[in-house]
């Protein structure tokens, strides 16, 4: 068999829907119910499910939507929410609460802008609300800190909110995690299709991520958008001070791995044109090898970190990274090449302690070291899963944790 070239492989990687790592689900969701309401805001969608249409509005609960890139999409966040473990909406209509689902026209876009929309959905749902029962305002993943910022920043500017509830589902409070492996792979396939390097170097991916590479071989660090997007919520605050702040993390909090060793091969290219790539999970050390890139040319540069933590293996929610990758590849016809496997599927995306808040993530004993209940964390309260799932997964523990403390 003939080895594809270049122009062959760009062309089938266009022809395919773009690799892009996000949770949920992979196929196309079932559509959605109709919305009792839908309100276009700036920069963004509310769609509202009442609990009771006849009586409109009356204690809305907030849930802003998470990264990926593109617009928001309904029916996969009806899927993600409502169709999986437990049915979230369901469960909140049932005890009378009206929800009211944010997205973004771009969920890759800065959390300062994504924000505002946050803010005029709250701004909304009060001049609409009949009665005065306070406002639940939260999100999923970066929603959390969407929702943060907003709440923060409009006490910051002296606008009401009327919100007694704050709460973050998995959110990457002290950052969150790609590996350097799969962020180095997504920038070298960039000159054949830019798009898994575009969500990576997009604005909220340098905000959330505690360490980026913008090229395959940069050195890591911690991006000035994150930097400054850190000094922005500093400046109006860090959090909102009036709600009750509460937090859950889809990591446990006793310190147990969630079962991924270091440094060992995750993913393997194993087509002609892909054959030589080899990633790796991240190991601690100097000088750790954390992939071996080929695509097309014979070239197979080798790519190393030194001083990071074992932190894809560490408690927390995980996404299926590797995983991901390798599947979409097998998408494509094997005669471009492409076909690759994933040995191991997943990695730590938000450590537990990034999610409740208590921890930086820079080093091992931060990350492993189980949580003590005299540990403060930023939250008034917060919930770790019994076991490490995946990221952002809906389930009966810790949803029904939160609905017990609603307004």
């Amino acid at each position: 068999m003939t080895e594809p070239n270049e122009q062959q492989i760009a062309e089938a990687l266009r022809a395919h829907p773009p690799i892009t790592l996000a949770p949920g689900p992979r196929e196309a969701p079932s559509a959605a119910p109709e919305p009792d309401q839908t309100w276009e805001l700036p920069g963004g969608t509310a769609w509202v499910y009442l609990a009771d249409a006849e009586q409109g509005l009356r204690r809305p609960v907030i849930l802003a939507d998470g990264f990926n890139i593109g617009p928001s999409d309904l029916d996969f966040s009806w899927e993600t929410l409502e169709r999986g473990p437990y049915a979230f909406i369901s469960e909140l209509r049932a005890r009378e609460r009206d929800v009211i689902l944010v997205g973004f026209d771009e969920r890759s876009a800065s959390i300062l802008d994504n924000a505002v929309v946050a803010k005029a959905a709250i701004q909304e749902a009060i001049r609409r609300r009949t009665g005065e029962h306070r406002l639940t305002v939260g999100g999923f993943s970066m929603g959390g800190l969407v929702a943060r910022y907003a709440l923060a920043k409009m006490e910051h500017d002296g606008d009401e909110h009327e919100t007694t509830l704050y709460f973050s589902y998995d959110s990457p409070h002290r950052g969150a995690w790609i590996p350097l492996a799969l962020q180095a792979f997504a920038h070298y396939i960039r000159r054949l299709n830019d798009s898994f390097s575009t969500q990576m170097n997009s604005t909220a991916a340098r905000q959330l991520l505690w360490q980026h590479i913008a090229e395959w071989d940069d050195t890591p660090e911690t991006d000035k958008e994150r930097t400054e997007f850190l000094a922005e919520l500093e400046r109006v605050g860090s959090w909102p001070r009036h709600p009750h702040k509460i937090g859950v993390a889809n990591g446990v909090r006793t310190g147990e791995s969630n079962g991924v060793p270091a440094g060992e091969r995750a993913f393997r290219g194993k087509g002609l044109a892909i054959t030589g790539t080899n990633l790796y999970t991240q190991s601690a050390g100097v000088d750790q090898l954390i992939a071996q890139l080929r695509v097309v040319t014979l070239r197979k540069p080798k790519i190393h970190t030194s001083a990071l933590p074992e932190i894809d293996g560490a408690p927390g929610g995980t996404l299926e990274g590797f995983g991901i990758l390798a599947d979409e590849l097998d998408k494509i016809p094997a005669l471009i090449g492409l076909g690759s496997e994933a040995e191991i599927r997943e990695h730590c995306f938000v450590p537990s302690v990034s999610a409740i808040a208590l921890r930086e993530i820079d080093d091992h004993s931060k990350l492993y070291d189980p949580v003590a209940d005299s540990e403060d964390s930023e939250l008034d309260e917060y919930l770790c899963a019994s076991q490490n799932e995946g990221h952002t997964l809906v389930t009966e523990e810790l949803c029904t944790w939160i609905l017990d403390r609603l307004p």
